[in-house]
């Protein structure tokens, strides 16, 4: 599993030219689920995501984390992380998960994450998305669950 994380001060995401996923302060996670992700690894990636302490302080030292500034979260699915550039110059994705598993752990990371953040929002599983937004820092971590938690 891959999360980009990205500390914002605005974030949004649309489809069609709606917009159906919009926060203020907060993190935007981009997704990606492999054929080998479990809810076991999902739940070990949002722990690691919401306790990152990556907000500043009155000191300006990045000791805070999400809940601690009352951050909102925008999560949006992103199979494309998955792209394997190693032969030619049209990207394979083999290795993201297949459709149905990993909407299940999107849907699951979204639902377990809403237990402890206050605003949730989402992109739309599959959806060809608009996002926007506005980098704070620029401050942008790649989480991959086999550097994490190697088996």
């Amino acid at each position: 599993m891959k999360f980009v994380v990205q500390r914002v001060s605005e974030a949004s995401v649309s489809v069609n030219n709606k917009i159906i996923g919009k926060i203020e302060s907060g993190l935007l996670v981009l997704v990606g689920v492999s054929e080998s992700d479990n809810y076991v690894i999902a739940d070990k990636m949002i722990t690691k995501l919401l306790n990152l302490r990556i907000f500043e302080d009155e000191n300006g030292k990045t000791n805070l984390n999400l809940n601690s500034v009352n951050g909102e979260l925008l999560i949006i699915s992103q199979f494309t992380l998955y792209a394997d550039c190693k032969k030619g110059n049209r990207p394979s994705f083999t290795k993201a998960g297949n459709p149905d598993l990993a909407n299940d752990i999107y849907q699951y990371i979204i639902d377990k994450a809403s237990e402890s953040v206050n605003i949730v929002q989402t992109g739309e599983f599959g959806a060809n998305m608009k996002v926007s937004l506005v980098n704070d820092g620029p401050f942008t971590i790649l989480m991959d669950s086999d550097e994490l938690f190697p088996v």
